[in-house]
């Protein structure tokens, strides 16, 4: 082998921790051998006579393109993950990140960074922070000209570490010194927050009736903790009905949709994984922790669109398929397929996320739509229920997705802030083809999903009549006549 291959082999460890990684049932060694040798042959080819010399970070992204592109021609949710994504995928899985708890955006006027808004309840939020602030510097270093995300590197940190920022508001600028902490992505949300502590939730979509909303945008490390918070809180307010919203939810967590489903069920089957040589795991409700009971007197909605994925679609077969909560919506994604995280030597700062198992509902039907398409089958995601689809044109999944995000926004304490906090920014309008607006913003959003789920469920509750009383002893009932 010359010394431009071997040089090239030097720099692609990846690929035999790759083979090592998934190699239960690997080739032989002279056949792992051969292949890497031709990939490494093709790699010095390009490194001696391709038109530009490559830089070291150009050979490093030929060999993640390249790694990249075998897998997803294995199937669309199979990746490699470099040391930037492996962190990223690291965050979302966990739901939390440290730092000081901001959004960054960019100023129109000056071109500097600003904070879009605090996430309430972290430290730039009790510390004062509001939306539209100006981050002149970090520490010493200015912001000019600099992208959100080198400031997010230099804010970012180890926490209990402290970082000072000096932030321009109106004519003024002043230096805020912010210690660095555990920030939460929430991945739960309620109807709107409250106007006296933008970190709470007012849950009653339907406060007449009680019928409580539970929002979970994904299925992270924190979701069941907040869900069975928010569940507390509902049932405390004496709710009724619950609408748990999972439209959008692209999944995460399989653990997490688990116990999820399992927070409603006392009992049956949530889902059974399978991988390829045969093995088999069904995960069944354990009865003990099951909340908001009794389910013959409190109703159950899940809301879908097509978007819901994955863990997602855990959740809703399995309250469906076991008859506690009827699915509305939109038929799901069709995600039945499970990934794990291979991290790879030899410092584990760089991973391969593989396709190892399939997922099966309750009642023994696929979920995968890639799998129903192979085996031509229309067998595939979560249908809603009879008479309960309600299919989003493009133009309303749009406008839902900006209530969302207005949603998200949070101006700053509300005793910084005052009566006039400063406004969400403006996303840019939508138009269609024909140059109009895809909507009237002066007309409030008209969720058809939702209003299908609040009216089966006014329904189910207007049939739920008292409970018989107990006859007294010895006193005679009185008959109306």
């Amino acid at each position: 082998m010359t010394h431009r291959n071997l040089a090239w082999l030097l720099i692609v460890p990846g690929l035999i921790g790759l083979g090592v990684a998934i190699g239960y049932s690997a080739p032989a060694p002279d056949q792992d051998y051969q292949l890497v040798r031709q990939f490494v042959e093709v790699m010095a080819e390009v490194d001696a006579n391709y038109v530009r010399e490559l830089a070291p970070e150009d050979r490093q992204k030929f060999v993640e393109d390249a790694i990249g592109g075998g897998l997803r021609k294995l199937d669309p949710h199979s990746v490699y993950l470099n040391e930037r994504q492996l962190k990223e995928f690291d965050t979302e899985t966990e739901g939390s990140f440290d730092g000081v708890g901001i959004l960054l955006g960019q100023d129109e006027k000056t071109k500097r960074l600003k904070i879009s808004w605090p996430f309430a309840g972290g430290s730039a939020y009790e510390s004062g922070l509001i939306a539209n602030d100006v981050i002149v510097k970090v520490g010493d270093t200015d912001t000019r000209d600099m992208t959100a995300e080198q400031a997010s590197k230099l804010i970012k940190g180890e926490r209990g570490t402290k970082v000072t920022l000096t932030i321009g508001r109106g004519d003024k600028e002043f230096p805020v010194t912010l210690t660095r902490a555990r920030i939460a992505m929430h991945p739960v949300a309620g109807v709107s927050r409250r106007a006296d502590d933008p970190a709470k939730w007012n849950w009653f979509v339907d406060p007449q009736n009680k019928v409580a909303l539970i929002r979970i945008s994904s299925f992270s490390g924190l979701t069941t903790k907040e869900v069975e918070e928010a569940v507390k809180e509902i049932e405390a307010a004496g709710a009724r009905a619950l609408v748990l919203d999972l439209r959008d939810n692209p999944g995460g967590l399989l653990d997490e949709a688990t116990k999820i489903a399992d927070l409603f069920l006392t009992d049956g089957k949530i889902v059974t994984t399978k991988d390829r040589r045969g093995g088999e795991k069904t995960s069944s409700a354990r009865g003990a922790g099951t909340v908001f009971l009794p389910a013959e007197t409190k109703p159950m909605v899940v809301l879908v669109n097509r978007d819901s994925a994955s863990a997602s679609e855990i959740v809703a077969a399995a309250l469906q398929d076991n008859n506690r909560a009827v699915v509305v919506g939109e038929r799901t994604y069709g995600k039945g397929s499970v990934q794990s995280v291979f991290r790879l030597a030899p410092d584990q700062k760089n991973a391969v996320k593989l396709t190892t198992q399939t997922w099966w509902r309750p009642n023994g039907k696929n979920m995968d739509k890639l799998y129903a398409e192979k085996q031509k089958i229309d067998e595939w995601g979560v249908t809603p229920n009879e008479e309960m689809t309600v299919a989003l044109t493009d133009p309303e999944l749009l406008r839902y997705r900006v209530e969302l995000r207005k949603l998200e926004y949070v101006a700053g304490r509300p005793d910084i802030v005052g009566p006039n906090p400063p406004p969400p920014p403006e996303l840019p309008a939508l138009k269609g083809q024909d140059g109009k607006p895809l909507w009237d913003e002066k007309k409030p959003f008209e969720d058809r999903q939702m209003d299908k789920a609040l009216d089966y469920l006014r329904k189910k509750l207007s049939g739920i009549g008292a409970a018989p009383r107990r006859p007294l002893p010895g006193v005679p009932d009185l008959v109306p006549a």
